[in-house]
């Protein structure tokens, strides 16, 4: 009953709403009427409410694709983004490979310069890498991890590291080995190899102040190991170096040795600081090893000298000469002639005096004419290996 209620009343509102009008219009004294129907209200209306639902309908459609557009258009945004991230990440990782395997080549070079430097132009055949079951070198507990594992190619690069810092222990227990063959030949000659070292490493030194960059140079316990190795075989080689071991003359023989002996003019005890070459007048006068001259002219008792400084405190002086053949500040080499025999001073006929003072201290230079053959040649060996650095640094 309700419903038919409701079904009359939207009827009649209706009728209503849509009722049948007249319109009048009046033209030129004429009146004229037009009659609108209801049926001719329905379909007008229709008509509008249909257009207004198409374009409803339409700009729900266009609002639609733009947030669907927009939707994509932020998913491609981001996507781009996460691949721009990608590739940086994989600039950063290539950078990182690139700056490791430019710091192991770098390594490498200054190995194999170490090799050839410390062994020669054969390289290093003495010592046998060790390898775990795997056959590559164990690392070191200490060793420092400088490659990450996210890196790509990172367990070739870091087996590389391994094997590099592995090599660099073995040659520094090759260099502590000739460092100690050193010092023993500098004990024979009985001088301190600790006292030399120092002072070797306390000889001119200079250039220009560059900061050490701890983050872009290798810690690596191993390297700095072999640093320090290296410098004490330096220092004390050059010290070695510097110790006379050559004649100073032809003459094979001595007239007097060093120490207390009967003063040739008055028969009384004296002490001889030297000891005496004989010889022919005129004979060359040779360096008993590399230095620079730092004395040529008379002393008394000594007549005409000349005095050769070979750094750590040790001089040579060569006496009663007849002539000079350096000058002060002259760099000289072992066995070059530096003067003529003669027998100017306190002299009763043509010798050498030879004297080798350590400190200004006269010691007895035998030990240094007399030297053993493997002092010798470990003294030999030591001058090559720094010649051959001295050259090399030249030409670099």
């Amino acid at each position: 009953m309700r419903h038919s209620t409701k079904k009359a009343a939207v009827a009649a509102w209706l009728r209503m709403l849509f009722a049948e009008r007249e319109i009048f219009l009046r033209s030129d004294g004429k009146v004229r009427f037009v009659r609108i129907t209801s049926r001719m209200q329905v379909l007008a209306a229709a008509i509008v409410g249909a257009a207004l639902l198409v374009w409803a309908a339409a700009t729900l459609a266009m609002a639609w694709n733009q947030l669907l557009v927009s939707g994509e258009r932020a998913a491609m945004d981001a996507k781009a983004r996460t691949i721009s991230a990608q590739a940086t990440k994989v600039d950063a990782y290539k950078r990182s490979v690139g700056d490791i395997a430019a710091d192991l080549d770098r390594r490498q070079d200054m190995l194999d310069d170490m090799v050839r430097s410390q062994f020669g132009g054969a390289g290093w055949k003495g010592a046998v890498v060790g390898k775990d079951d795997q056959g590559a070198p164990a690392a070191p507990k200490d060793a420092p991890k400088k490659i990450s594992s996210a890196l790509p190619g990172a367990p070739q690069l870091r087996a590389l590291e391994v094997r590099q810092s592995h090599f660099a222990r073995q040659l520094a227990a090759l260099v502590d080995t000739r460092a100690a063959k050193v010092e023993a030949a500098i004990r024979s000659f009985g001088l301190d190899p600790a006292q030399i070292a120092a002072r070797t490493a306390k000889q001119a030194q200079g250039g220009p102040y560059i900061p050490w960059n701890t983050a872009s140079q290798d810690n690596d316990p191993a390297f700095l190991s072999l640093a320090a190795s290296l410098a004490r075989l330096n220092a004390l080689e050059f010290g070695l170096v510097s110790i006379p071991s050559g004649q100073p003359t032809g003459s094979p023989m001595l007239t007097s040795s060093y120490g207390y002996r009967s003063d040739p003019f008055t028969g009384a005890p004296a002490f001889h600081a030297g000891v005496d070459f004989p010889g022919i007048y005129g004979q060359s006068i040779l360096a008993a090893a590399a230095g620079r001259v730092s004395y040529v002219g008379g002393r008394q008792g000594y007549g005409n000298v000349v005095e050769v400084d070979h750094g750590n405190g040790i001089m040579t002086r060569y006496a009663h000469l007849s002539r000079f053949g350096v000058r002060v500040g002259q760099d000289v080499a072992r066995g070059q002639a530096i003067a003529r025999m003669g027998s100017t001073g306190r002299s009763t006929g043509t010798h050498l005096h030879f004297e080798v003072r350590v400190n200004g201290a006269p010691i007895n230079p035998r030990r240094f004419l007399e030297a053993r053959q493997d002092v010798l040649q470990v003294q030999q060996v030591a001058k090559s290996r720094i010649a051959n650095v001295r050259i090399r640094n030249v030409g670099a």
